[in-house]
């Protein structure tokens, strides 16, 4: 996947999946559906002005844009994509790419960003301040992540926590392998068909 390409996001919520046992999950027919919103008090900027104020930093212009082009949509996204994305603009409101990086970094230390996997050498970002816990399956073929959410995984884990007397904050799993379009095999050209 290049840099300039979009990420292959699809995203599962409880209701689009059928549970085959208790760690069986089966998506229906492919269809895609968003996970819905966490509510949230304080809006991803002021809340990331709250964090900067305990740095003694302040939300400059720079870094206001950038959690402003963030949290414009919920995609996946690389370092190199968002550079893309600001340098597109035609507002004058650019920003060095060495403030993107910077930003993205103390985004993530102030709990509004995480990073999901690795994908060609590059770091993958998603949200995690207004987003509900989830789960990813990642392609290692055409590097499509599918989000997912499992109850049946959340309480296995907690169970294994409570076991070792580990009290569990959260979960983080990512799930390598091929998706169902990768999987398919080629189509054979239509004159071998008529052998």
């Amino acid at each position: 996947m290049s840099s300039g390409a979009s990420m292959n996001t699809k995203r599962r919520g409880d209701s689009d999946r059928i549970e085959g046992g208790p760690s069986a999950v089966l998506e229906r027919g492919g269809s895609t559906m968003d996970l819905p919103a966490v509510p949230i008090a304080i809006p991803p900027a002021e809340k990331f002005r709250e964090y900067l104020q305990t740095k003694g930093q302040r939300l400059t212009r720079e870094r206001a844009i950038i959690v402003e082009e963030v949290f414009s949509s919920h995609e996946h996204f690389d370092p190199d994509q968002l550079v893309a994305r600001l340098s597109q603009r035609n507002d004058s409101r650019r920003v060095s790419r060495a403030t993107i990086y910077r930003t993205l970094s103390n985004l993530e230390e102030a709990g509004l960003l995480r990073k999901v996997a690795r994908t060609n050498d590059r770091d993958v970002y998603e949200h995690d301040y207004g987003y509900p816990q989830h789960d990813h399956l990642i392609c290692e073929r055409c590097g499509e992540l599918t989000e997912f959410r499992n109850e049946a995984i959340s309480d296995a884990l907690e169970a294994v926590a409570a076991s070792y007397g580990f009290r569990m904050t959260g979960h983080r799993l990512e799930v390598y392998g091929t998706c169902a379009d990768c999987a398919r095999p080629p189509k054979r050209p239509a004159k071998l068909n008529l052998l």
